[in-house]
């Protein structure tokens, strides 16, 4: 049981992070496995389902050339500044080097307490691991950057939260785990050689372009903001809600971070919330883009010592850089949804279509997933305006007669852009009602329609027969109110 560590986090000076050990566990048990992502990393899957590599999954063991710790940063909680959160329920084993000489964390969550954990037991249970896990890697089946999940392992003891619950450990993987909140928390102790330091590593690790720039650290800011820009435009256009958008849930490195109380619509509408905890939707589907703008900008606060010694100049560069956020997420917006409605040209009145088209959804609470899906047969002429759910949604009929004008006008094979748009509109996602059913079934020993699920979310773009009772909306009865986070 090898893991080819190459710890460099841990290089940094101890005020970054508490080191500690996981809690060891009492009965581990394997739930799940990702084998491919396993492979894809350099490690043994057999030995990972070994004795000893459920030791290592569950914290009972600190493998060979690990560095455990708990990482500190701070963070913006719903817009209320918290000084120090940190790992509270997770360590940082280390970092390995994949054999085509990638960086990765590997990272186990719910592994007992830590300095950080305020109070909490730093346990996690099964339900939520296993919604991590589905979640997580139905995102990376979409090809939207995200962390991944390697492995759940059930505990065998209980934690308690409205009730008493299975435990479980997840091992997460991801690019890195520094966060907005890793340089708030530095900031906000007006520790500028800490903010240095962290903002040099993360150069190094994860745009490296920068170094060379005479101003590296506002080309670190600015890349930063383009890939948070692209990576919020990639959430709307499957209709994603992260329901849980705090500084310190945001990666530098511009993953997808931290599935909580996320969840993808069904029925459209621009203040969508799922998340139990977002009792004002300051995280609903249509105010994401603006959130992030604003996390951003308080990374910026964070990187204004280092932008320029003359504080109104430090001021200036980072306002402009925040600024444009607007076109840059714009741009990669239009780009994501012209592919999703088959347009090959850009024009001007492209925003006025899509917005047409998403206001008349909303007005009839039509299936997000579907009514694009729907359109590639319409493209193709393979459907008509009657074709379900398109028959269902009445407001929708004007605007399909300025689409098809606008089609007819572009030069194209229908059938070739259908071909694209079915690439760029997957056929099936993670519905909540199929989520929920799968991990009430796993939660009681029934690991068949955890798999099912997600066989089907590693095709999202295949349609037939396996994946058709996957893509139905969920029926009155089935319909999830409430996302939880498990904490």
């Amino acid at each position: 049981m090898t893991f080819a560590f190459d710890n460099t986090y841990a290089q940094l000076p101890e005020r970054f992070f508490e080191r500690l050990a996981p809690v060891p566990v009492a009965q581990p048990r394997l739930v799940k496995l990702n084998e491919a992502l396993a492979e894809s990393l350099g490690l043994d899957r057999d030995a990972l389902r070994s004795p000893e590599g459920l030791a290592v999954l569950s914290g009972n063991r600190v493998p060979e050339g690990a560095a455990p710790l708990a990482m500190a940063y701070a963070g913006h909680q719903f817009g209320h500044f918290v000084p120090q959160l940190g790992d509270g329920r997770a360590i940082l084993l280390g970092e390995i080097l994949t054999p085509s000489g990638e960086r990765f964390d590997i990272h186990l969550k719910g592994s007992g307490r830590t300095p950080f954990s305020r109070g909490g037991d730093g346990r996690a249970w099964l339900g939520p691991v296993l919604r991590e896990y589905i979640l997580s890697e139905a995102m990376y089946a979409l090809g939207i950057p995200t962390t991944r999940s390697l492995a759940a392992v059930a505990t065998g003891e209980q934690v308690v939260r409205e009730t008493v619950l299975p435990g479980a450990v997840l091992t997460r993987v991801a690019r890195s785990h520094v966060r907005v909140g890793t340089f708030e928390y530095f900031h906000a102790r007006q520790d500028v050689d800490g903010l240095r330091r962290l903002a040099d590593y993360v150069i190094a690790r994860h745009y490296p372009e920068a170094k060379a720039t005479e101003q590296p650290y506002r080309t670190f800011l600015s890349a930063v903001i383009g890939r948070q820009a692209e990576l919020v435009a990639r959430w709307l256009g499957v209709g994603f809600i992260h329901g849980v958008m705090n500084t310190d849930n945001t990666s530098i490195a511009g993953e997808t971070i931290d599935y909580g109380p996320c969840a993808f619509m069904d029925a459209y509408h621009p203040n969508r919330v799922y998340s139990s905890i977002d009792h004002r939707g300051r995280y609903a589907y249509g105010n994401q883009p603006r959130v992030a703008q604003w996390n951003l900008a308080r990374l910026a606060e964070s990187l204004l010592p280092l932008l320029d010694p003359d504080p109104d100049q430090a001021l200036a560069a980072a306002q402009d850089l925040i600024e444009g956020y607007t076109a840059r997420f714009e741009q990669a917006y239009l780009a994501g949804f012209r592919a999703k409605l088959g347009l090959f040209e850009a024009r001007d009145e492209d925003p006025e279509l899509i917005d047409g088209l998403l206001l008349a959804m909303s007005e009839t609470a039509a299936d997000f997933t579907n009514t694009f899906r729907s359109l590639c047969d319409a493209a193709a002429g393979t459907a008509g305006p009657d074709a379900a759910p398109l028959a269902d949604a009445a407001p929708l009929s004007p605007w399909l007669g300025f689409w098809h004008a606008r089609l007819a006008s572009e030069a194209g094979d229908p059938q070739a852009r259908a071909a694209a748009m079915r690439r760029a509109n997957p056929a099936v996602i993670p519905r909540n009602h199929r989520v929920e059913a799968a991990l009430n079934a796993a939660v009681s020993g029934d690991l068949d329609p955890l798999d099912s699920l997600l066989r089907v979310l590693s095709r999202p773009w295949d349609e037939g027969p396996e994946t058709r009772a996957y893509s139905l909306p969920p029926e009155p009865h089935e319909v999830v109110q409430k996302t939880f986070c498990g904490t």
